[in-house]
């Protein structure tokens, strides 16, 4: 695989997206039986690198290379487009950098919930496409499905997503809380449950133990408050309005204000479509009234054998009973209206009492709905000022007992970190004992604080490790060297291999200073951990490279056009393969016996994985 340059199609801000190289769609990458993968990567103008495109497959991709070939970059490449740290001294005299991933995720993948929350789009087959870019000033910039975001953003949905172990990048296993959620996740289903428990537990102390603080501190202020909550509740309950009283109340004064003018109105129509059939309008002449008009229409018609005329006729005959509802209506209309001036002071005001309390409650044009909020919400605020001492002996009452479950969650979740240590640690003490630390002890500190109860549970969790006999255990990151604590990091990995949700794993020279046969433990803990994540290993053994589902190679050459190194990342199969693991094996590529060799690591891999 060469590299390949790709033009900006997001506008000049944005970094381009990554075509799918293998010409088909990445869709089948969003399945709910895959966690996810990093299906291509772009680095630009990164240390050696002047712009390449690696291709990674599933499982295992290792990246090998002469030294100071640039396959750090590979890794580096990858911790920035993830949030990492941008360091300016690594961009190369263009003076800017880039890096863009395709991420090929499930549907229920939580980093889909967050790119959205970001404003983040998928890509036209459904893959995210991530982006990142560094001035040679210092200044970086982030992009997630096509949109700019803060670092910050990336680096949160990183968590989720990636994990970097490396002879300098050791801080997940070397922060205390990391170890403990190690611990919790390995004691399996039940137990993090329990601690699901304990959490909410935790946080409702909390939250109890912080009101009945405040409510002591400021009790002055608060029953002032309620004062003022209580008037309030007492001016509303005085007029005790109803829901939509205000808009029926308007409806009514308007009725009454305008029962002349309405009767008329009504009297003329009824006259208009039957006549003065009560004499209340003083007989007289009148004009034809519809029902009349109609009626002689329709006997007109029906009197006819055109079977159109008669159907017309049946048309009018409804037209009729249509007009003499209408016109009850009407007379019923009249009789209930009510010209009452008395009753039209009432009305008013009601209404005035209504308006008086929905200014003083309500937002602008809530009317009354709001000044009912308003009171629902000024009931609930009282229950949170209430400072008498009934009030108060309740909530510490509420308070002690839920301290109390805390207290009795938290004992159960230490017992269950104390019975998971004992198998965890043993589980990576041999793991451990393959990767040329045969005499390596690994074993779990677990100090327990039941009067001090936190988020977590009341135990401080630390991983120690032994590192040889007669050495004290301490601290993981303090008693093992770089190239130990990336092997103690790979164990544990391994042991949680198809538990761990983060999907793509980034292993830099873990097997550094290990040879051998402890090279081929590597290597098949490696493929046995790519069997249910994404694993990427910067490896110059031979030995590890030989169990490798993608094989990519970085070429050094000299740039005599611009006077700089110039880095290429192929991809290596067959007798390309054979001819890399043999430079690897004794720095000869071309060699019958390195070859020789290399074919029968070849095999032994492929019957070992």
């Amino acid at each position: 695989m060469a590299a390949r340059t790709r033009t900006f199609e997001r506008g000049p801000s944005c970094p381009p997206p990554l075509a799918d190289a293998r010409g088909g769609s990445l869709q089948e990458g969003r399945s709910s039986t895959s966690p996810g993968r990093l299906s291509e990567l772009r680095i630009r103008g990164l240390g050696a690198i002047d712009d390449v495109t690696l291709e990674l497959g599933r499982g295992l991709t290792v990246v090998t290379g002469e030294t100071g070939a640039g396959k750090t970059m590979v890794v580096t490449g990858l911790t920035l487009l993830f949030g990492g740290r941008a360091d300016p001294g690594r961009v190369r005299a263009s003076g800017r950098a880039g890096v863009e991933g395709r991420l090929e995720l499930p549907p229920d993948s939580p980093a889909w919930a967050r790119a959205t929350d970001a404003g983040a789009d998928p890509d036209d087959d459904g893959s995210l496409i991530l982006a990142r870019t560094v001035s040679a000033e210092g200044r970086s910039r982030a992009f997630l499905g096509g949109r700019s975001v803060p670092v910050g953003v990336v680096a949160e949905l990183a968590e989720g997503l990636l994990a970097v172990h490396g002879q300098t990048d050791q801080l997940r296993l070397s922060r205390p809380a990391e170890q403990r959620r190690a611990l919790d996740r390995y004691a399996g289903p039940a137990h993090l449950a329990l601690l699901e428990g304990y959490r909410a537990a935790y946080q409702r102390w909390r939250a109890l133990a912080a009101d009945l603080e405040r409510r002591h501190g400021q009790a002055r202020e608060l029953a002032q408050a309620a004062d003022v909550l209580r008037h309030g509740l007492e001016e509303i309950a005085a007029v005790a309005p109803e829901p939509g009283e205000d808009e029926a109340l308007d409806t009514q004064a308007k009725r009454l204000s305008d029962a002349d003018a309405l009767r008329a109105s009504a009297d003329e129509a009824r006259t208009a479509l039957i006549g003065d059939v009560t004499g209340d309008l003083g007989g007289g002449e009148l004009p034809q009234d519809a029902t009349a008009a109609l009626a002689i229409a329709e006997r007109a018609l029906a009197a006819s054998d055109d079977p159109t005329l008669i159907l017309l006729a049946q048309d009018l005959a409804d037209a009729v009973a249509v007009v003499s509802d209408v016109a009850g209506q009407l007379a019923g209309y009249v009789a209930d209206l009510d010209a009452d001036p008395g009753r039209l002071a009432e009305v008013l005001d009601r209404r005035a009492a209504i308006t008086a309390v929905v200014r003083k409650y309500a937002d602008p044009g809530a009317g009354v709905a709001g000044v009912l909020a308003w009171a629902e919400d000024a009931q609930r605020r009282l229950a949170e000022l209430d400072v008498s001492d009934e009030a108060l002996e309740a909530l510490a009452a509420e308070r002690d007992a839920v301290r109390a479950e805390v207290d009795r969650l938290g004992a159960e979740v230490s017992a269950g970190r104390r019975a998971a240590a004992e198998g965890f640690a043993a589980e990576v003490g041999r793991e451990l004992a393959g990767l040329a630390m045969k005499s390596a002890r690994v074993s779990f500190s677990i100090d327990s604080h039941p009067d001090e109860p936190g988020p977590e549970g009341v135990d401080e969790v630390a991983l120690l490790l032994a590192a040889h006999p007669g050495a004290p255990p301490r601290p993981v990151h303090k008693g093992a060297s770089g190239g130990e604590l990336s092997r103690v990091m790979l164990a544990i990995e391994v042991v949680f291999a198809g538990a761990d949700p983060v999907p793509v794993m980034v292993f830099d020279e873990v097997d550094a200073g290990v040879g051998g046969q402890a090279a081929g433990e590597i290597g098949r803990r490696l493929a046995r951990l790519a069997r249910d994540h994404q694993v990427v290993v910067v490896t110059h053994l031979a030995q590890v490279a030989a169990f490798a589902d993608t094989h990519l190679v970085v070429d050094k050459s000299p740039d005599t056009g611009a006077g700089v190194t110039a880095t290429d990342i192929r991809s290596v199969e067959g007798e390309d393969r054979v001819r890399e693991l043999a430079r690897m094996l004794s720095g000869l590529a071309d060699s019958d016996t390195g070859q020789a060799h290399a074919r029968e690591l070849l095999a032994v891999a492929a019957a070992g994985r």
